[in-house]
């Protein structure tokens, strides 16, 4: 980080702390490179980024089934480790991207569980923004649809995918650049429909899908940053994804503790601090779940 860049971020986050100490509802141990995030995400505009924290944490709190529990050594846990591959690559493109790869690697879906599956997901992004300094200008998920099957459809849960989707879209500090489905099989767009309902109109203009043996992927992300087995020189994904799995793993206590740490206590938001509509009328009440 550059001096001149540091002393910027280090800067902004003095009102955006102000902020939060006048916000009892919201939760007071939220580190710096979380709250840089906020900031250079929602480029520099303090009332964005106090709509987005205040998002980010609401959401986190109507979905207990995804946020609580999260232990890496888990059955649950290590089942999802096991089948799927979920993979921020160790390089980035020329513009500064950060691409990711996701794919299940095993299509025997008696295996699969669609909430487990999710909660690792967001185990893997709440790893790399509390912990990594190195803000990228944008980021690139990519799907890989090779196992994935009309059976899949099946595995959804839709309150879990709206809420997915939501957070995602609107709460997480990232920065979207493009969005991939590779190997897409014929009958992707019966897929597609499920979610369409939950994307965002400018998040829809991202999304490209590439046919299975094309090479179509390589006109937006550079081949040699991908993995070997995606034509790239990266390393292999089994090499990747284990240590992602270990950061992870070394992260077991701040996952156990947080669970009762990054809650909303509605009952203490201030009157002036509306909460989001669209949050209202999500299934799931974290305070209620949280101390059972």
């Amino acid at each position: 980080m550059m001096p001149d860049q540091e002393l910027e971020w280090n800067t902004a986050l003095v009102p955006i702390k102000d902020w939060l100490v006048k916000q009892p509802h919201l939760p007071n141990d939220i580190g710096d490179v979380l709250l840089r995030r906020f900031y250079v995400s929602c480029d520099r505009s303090m009332e964005r980024v106090k709509r987005t924290i205040d998002l980010f944490f609401t959401i986190r709190s109507t979905a207990p089934e995804l946020f609580l529990k999260r232990d890496p050594w888990a059955p649950e846990i290590r089942r999802v480790f096991e089948i799927t591959d979920m993979l921020p690559l160790p390089n980035k493109t020329k513009e500064n991207y950060k691409v990711f790869v996701y794919r299940l690697n095993n299509p025997d879906y008696d295996l699969f569980n669609f909430i487990d599956a999710i909660k690792v997901f967001f185990m893997l992004a709440d790893t790399r923004l509390t912990e990594e300094d190195d803000i990228p200008s944008g980021e690139i998920p990519i799907f890989d649809a090779t196992n994935v099957t009309l059976k899949f459809m099946g595995k959804i849960n839709l309150t879990v995918l709206r809420k997915y989707m939501l957070y995602t879209q609107e709460a997480l500090p990232i920065r979207l650049k493009q969005v991939h489905i590779i190997n897409a099989p014929p009958y992707i767009g019966k897929l597609y429909a499920i979610c369409k309902p939950f994307i965002n109109t400018e998040v829809a203009k991202l999304i490209k899908f590439h046919e299975p043996n094309s090479s179509t992927l390589y006109e937006d992300v550079p081949v040699e940053i991908l993995p070997d087995e995606l034509g790239g020189s990266a390393g292999t994904i089994e090499q990747i994804k284990k240590y992602w799995i270990k950061r992870i793993e070394a992260k077991r206590d701040w996952f156990l503790s947080n669970d009762k740490e990054w809650c909303v206590d509605e009952a203490l938001r201030p009157r002036e601090t509306t909460r989001d509509e669209r949050t209202t009328d999500l299934p799931g009440s974290f305070r209620s779940l949280a101390f059972d």
